[in-house]
Order: structure tokens, then C-alpha cells, then sequence
């Protein structure tokens, strides 16, 4: 089939996509209710089911005052039980795979369950939605045309008790659709391999001659692939070498401290730029516009959500507030209820809303990382703004850094120390 044809159906499939999107922006919160309640009923013969009488929740008010609140280290011994080939926990189908993700204060990885409903419900449908997004409002992308260069993590994925752990990457690839291998580089043999240094030279001799239109990775890692495409090939910028190239989709870390050099190696002022906020418990938001910094919040991935408000957190009043009652610019903490079974998970991030209609977000930062020791609340955005404009006063680039409270001690005032590197 010649690609054009190919670009136009691929599209074509992905915008009807769009109509479903609309019906969760006109009626947010009762998707969302609707989500919780079917999700209930799904798990009452579930033993967290029974522990906590599924049953007899109807609403969202009796869900969260009985139900507790937890981290990882709360639902550690659960999921050690489902990792070891117990099933009916706290979901009814069998968990088969587990992301091992960055490890906690007392754990040194988590292992979060994956069911086949969050691979096919969110984090599928969510690669399918951006798409969908981005072409909704590129009428004239030629994003089909060609393939899409995705870097992800190297760990194979390891089996034991009839169960399978590695890196979310590692499983996606691993079921992975027919359409989404064919449209995408490098093959999956190189997104795998587990030495960094080798694949990155793979990757490039994979890559270098393919018709790429579009980039999808974590900033950090990318830039020094592509740092590596341009030293083999010798050229001064990537449209020498994919000159259809026309996004990059992005996630996993702030951008904010690579915009300058990205706009270096990519030197089109139409180029364009789609943040995504996913994690190993799910894909929660996916940039909707052009040339915008907000995430629309997809409340149709079987994810429900609540909000604790920064200002409260981990303080003797923390109070989880449902979607319908956040505020504009008002920093939260995420706590999930997801179709793998975690129920009233802290994921550890914070987000302020841009918008209520729709529900946009900007990821503000981490529950860990945000000094509030004299009632500054000052959070991790706060502080990469204000590097980012010191840098620009400055000429400077900043690789890292890190901020700790000075306590007042007599006379002396309370103050922050910074380290920059």
C-alpha cells in the first residue's frame, strides 16, 4: 500500500478517536464517577474487595472515608503476593507483568502491577491519543509517512513465578501492537539491549537512513542520542538528516532546562513540541494544543483521581479531594485509583490546574521535592523558573542542583542553601 494512502487512513482512524474525547471534556465528573463505580464493582470479590465491602460502596463520599490512603510501602505486601502468583488480590484478572521502577525510602525498587486492562485501556488508548491529538491539530502532518524514533529503557523483562518484572518500556514493546512496531525505530531488538553505550550506536546505525517524522523520549537521554546522530553523520542539524521530521514527544522530566538546546539541533521555528505525563502506574495527561505548556487530564483510562492539597499534605488534616472541587493554581498531590488495582495510590507528584473546563494540568513537581519550613512552599518549579532565568541573565547552563532548609538558630534568620552544578 503506497504511504500516502497509509498516512490518510492511519489518520482518518485516529480522528474519529476525537468525538469519544469530547464526551469526557463536556462531562468530566461524571466519567470520572462512573469510572469509580464500575471499578467497585469490578473488584468487590477481590480479597481487598471483601476486606473493605466493595459491595456496599455507591458513591464517592462512602469510597473515600473508608478506604485508606497509601504509598508503595502500604501496598508492599499485596503486591509481593500478586508478584509471587496469587491472584483475586486487589484485582480481579490475573496481574501477568510488574514495572520496577525507582525504588523508595525503605524499598530499593518498587514493582508496580500492570493489568491487561491499563495496557490496552491506558497506556495504548493513551499512545493512540496523542496522536490523535497532535493530528487534530496539524491538519497537514505527514506524521504517517514515516517512522517514529522512540527511545525507552534497555532492562529485558525477567520472569518468575509465573509473572514477568522489568522496565514499563520493556513490557509495552513486549505486547506491543502490530501497528505501532510498524510505524516505529528502532527495531525491537535494539530498544532492549541493556548496555547504554551500545545501543546508542545502534540506534543511530538503525535510524540514521530511516525516513524518522517524529521523536518520543525522555529528554535527557534523547538529547544525547541525537548529540550521537549528529557527531556520526556530521551535520549541524537533524533536519540534514530527517528532513520530514515535525515533532517531539516528550515526558518523564521537565523540559525546561533543554528547550535552549534542542532548539540548537532543531533549528525550525514550526517544529513542534507534545509533553506527555505518564508514569509506571499510568498515562494520565497528553498536551492538546500547539505551542502550550498544559496537559489535558484523560479521565477515561480507568484512572480515577483525587487532589490533596499541598498546603495540607502529610499533616495530621490531609483530606483527598475528589476532581470537581480542585482549584485554579493550587498545587496538588496526585493520589490514583487504577485498573491494575491500586486503590487510593500517592504516585508522589504534584500538579496545578491551569483550567477547569477543560481540566488541564502542569506537573509542578514531586511530594518529596518542595521546601514549605517557614511557609514558603517553595516547589521544584518554582526553583527551575527562577534557574532558567538567572541562566538567561547569565549565559549559564545548569547540568544539576539541589536546595535544603537552614533552620533559625538564635538570632539567625531561616534561609536555603543551594548547591548548582
Amino acid at each position: 500500500m503506497p504511504i500516502p494512502i497509509v498516512n490518510s487512513i492511519a489518520s482518518w482512524f485516529l480522528k474519529k478517536r476525537f468525538h469519544q474525547i469530547e464526551l469526557f471534556l463536556k462531562y468530566p465528573n461524571e466519567v470520572q464517577n462512573e469510572l469509580l463505580l464500575s471499578q467497585i464493582e469490578m473488584a468487590k470479590n477481590t480479597e481487598f474487595g471483601k476486606q473493605y465491602d466493595f459491595a456496599s460502596i455507591n458513591n464517592y463520599a462512602t469510597f473515600a472515608e473508608r478506604i485508606p490512603i497509601k504509598n508503595y510501602e502500604g501496598w508492599q505486601d499485596f503486591i509481593e503476593r500478586s508478584r509471587k502468583g496469587e491472584n483475586n488480590i486487589f484485582w480481579p484478572t490475573p496481574i501477568k507483568w510488574f514495572a520496577k521502577s525507582s525504588g523508595t525510602t525503605r524499598a530499593k525498587s518498587k514493582f508496580i502491577p500492570v493489568s491487561q486492562e491499563s495496557l490496552e485501556d491506558c497506556h495504548y488508548a493513551a499512545s493512540k491519543d496523542l496522536l490523535c491529538m497532535y493530528l487534530n491539530n496539524n491538519e497537514d502532518s505527514q506524521l504517517f509517512t514515516g517512522k517514529s524514533l522512540r527511545l525507552g529503557g534497555s532492562k529485558e523483562l525477567y520472569k518468575e513465578n509465573g509473572t514477568a518484572f522489568g522496565d514499563l518500556s520493556a513490557i509495552l514493546i513486549d505486547n506491543m501492537p502490530f501497528w505501532a512496531e510498524f510505524s516505529s525505530t528502532p527495531s525491537n531488538r535494539v530498544s532492549l539491549m541493556s548496555d547504554w553505550e551500545h545501543k546508542m550506536q545502534a540506534i543511530v546505525d538503525e535510524t540514521i537512513n530511516e525516513n524518522v517524522t517524529s521523536l518520543a523520549g525522555v529528554p535527557s537521554w534523547m538529547l544525547v542520542l541525537l548529540n550521537q546522530v549528529l557527531d556520526t553523520s556530521k551535520k549541524e542539524s537533524l533536519f540534514d538528516i530527517w528532513p520530514n521530521l515535525e515533532v517531539y514527544f516528550h515526558g518523564g522530566v521537565s523540559f525546561t532546562p533543554y528547550v535552549d538546546q534542542y532548539k540548537k539541533i532543531l533549528p525550525k521555528s514550526d517544529f513542534n513540541y507534545y509533553e506527555i505525563y505518564n508514569a509506571s502506574e499510568g498515562f494520565f495527561a497528553i498536551q492538546d494544543q500547539n505551542n502550550s505548556n498544559e496537559l489535558l487530564l484523560m479521565l477515561d483510562y480507568g484512572i480515577f483521581y483525587e487532589f490533596i492539597p499541598m498546603d495540607i499534605y502529610a499533616t495530621t488534616n490531609e483530606k483527598a479531594i475528589p476532581l470537581s472541587e480542585v482549584e485554579l493554581n493550587k498545587n496538588y498531590a496526585v493520589i490514583i485509583t487504577t485498573n491494575a488495582g491500586l486503590w487510593r495510590y500517592k504516585i508522589g507528584d504534584t500538579v496545578r490546574f491551569t483550567s477547569l473546563s477543560p481540566y488541564r494540568i502542569k506537573i509542578s513537581g514531586r511530594t518529596k521535592h518542595h521546601i514549605n519550613v517557614f511557609g514558603e512552599e517553595l516547589i521544584i518549579e518554582n526553583a527551575e523558573d527562577a534557574l532558567k532565568k538567572v541562566c538567561k541573565q547569565t549565559k549559564a547552563e545548569v547540568i544539576d542542583f539541589t536546595a535544603a532548609p537552614i533552620f533559625m538558630e538564635g538570632k539567625e534568620k531561616g534561609a536555603h542553601e543551594w548547591l548548582i552544578e
